[in-house]
Parts: C-alpha cells; structure tokens; sequence
C-alpha cells in the first residue's frame, strides 16, 4: 500500500475542542432553583444515580441553542441582541410534573425535568424566537423541533418517566447564555422582558 505524503507545515492537526457555548433559555428564579437543587438530590438517591447534579445558577431550558465555539462569536451575539428583542408575547406559567433520562448512545444520558403536556405559552415563545431569527439571517440555529425540558444531571442510568408534584415558576423573560465549556459557569449576556 503506498504511503501518503506528508508535507511540512500540512500535517493533520486535530481541531481543538470548542470553549463556549451560546444558546437563548429560560432562567428560573433563585428561589426555584434551588428547589430544583433540593429536588435533583432527591431524585439522585431515589434512583440511585451518581452524575453530578448541575449548580443552580446553570439550571434553563433551552429555546435554541447557537452553537459551540473557540472564544465568543461576537458578530453572532450582536446579530442575535438585535433580532430577538422584536419577541412580544405576554408572561406565563411553566411547569414541570416528569422526570425521566432520555435514551441516547453516549455512556452518560441527561436526566431531566419535562413540562407539562397542556403547556402551550412555552412552545410559541419557542416559534417566536426561532421566527425572529429567521428574519435577521440565522435561520439555521432556530430549530422547529422542541423538546420543552431541564437538564439536572447526567448518568449512566437510564430512568423511566414517572411523575413528579408539579411546580414551576411564571415566565418573565428569557435569556442570552455563554456557557463556559468544561468550567460550569453561565454568563447571562443580555435578557428580554416578555
């Protein structure tokens, strides 16, 4: 089999992993994030789960998720600060009454709170957003398909769905996150009332 040349200066280097993420949520108010906090230690010993539970501070449910990048893509925040805020729609209740794992094929799965299935508001602040993008160009990051959830942790574990005492909070804005890639930490870069 012949061997491949190799030149100087063009050997194959690996990309390096991304280092920010970016993606529009729903923040929950300090108060109800740690009832969750509370929750997901609750859940943890009642399934026997190990992952380790996400801080209250980065606990959301994702509207549209812009991507993972090596540094801020600032043209990309500026593009999004300018469409979104076009978003109207009046405040609203959000529950969740589920937990379960969703199945995927990674070793770890994402254990999660699910919404309520009668929740209409959330869903069409969802189209609302992504409609929004659309208009100023960033169409491929507005996703049609929603899954409304919250992530709290990640295990090996797959749980089934079962439910939960419902609770929740009122919806009054959503939010512009930079996730900090392998350092847990969220920066909220900007916010827009509802």
């Amino acid at each position: 089999m012949p061997e491949q040349l190799v030149f100087q200066g063009f050997e194959r280097q690996a990309l390096p992993e991304p280092t920010d993420g970016l993606f529009l949520a729903l923040v929950p108010p300090a108060a109800t994030a740690d009832r969750i906090s509370d929750l997901i230690q609750q859940l943890r010993y009642s399934h026997g789960l190990r992952g380790e539970a996400l801080s209250p501070c980065r606990l959301h449910v994702t509207l549209h998720y812009l991507g993972a990048y090596n540094g801020l893509p600032q043209k990309l925040v500026e593009t999004v600060c300018a469409a979104v805020p076009a978003v109207s729609m009046p405040p609203f209740e959000i529950s969740f009454n589920r937990a379960l794992s969703f199945p995927n094929k990674k070793k770890t799965r994402p254990f999660v709170l699910r919404a309520g299935r009668d929740i209409v508001a959330l869903p069409m602040l969802h189209r609302a957003v992504g409609e929004a993008m659309r208009r100023a160009g960033l169409g491929r990051w507005a996703t049609r398909h929603f899954t409304p959830h919250m992530t709290l942790l990640y295990d090996r574990r797959l749980v089934d769905e079962q439910p939960i005492e419902a609770f929740g909070w009122t919806v009054t804005d959503f939010v512009l996150v930079h996730s900090l890639l392998r350092r847990r930490k969220h920066i909220h870069l900007a916010r827009w009332p509802l």
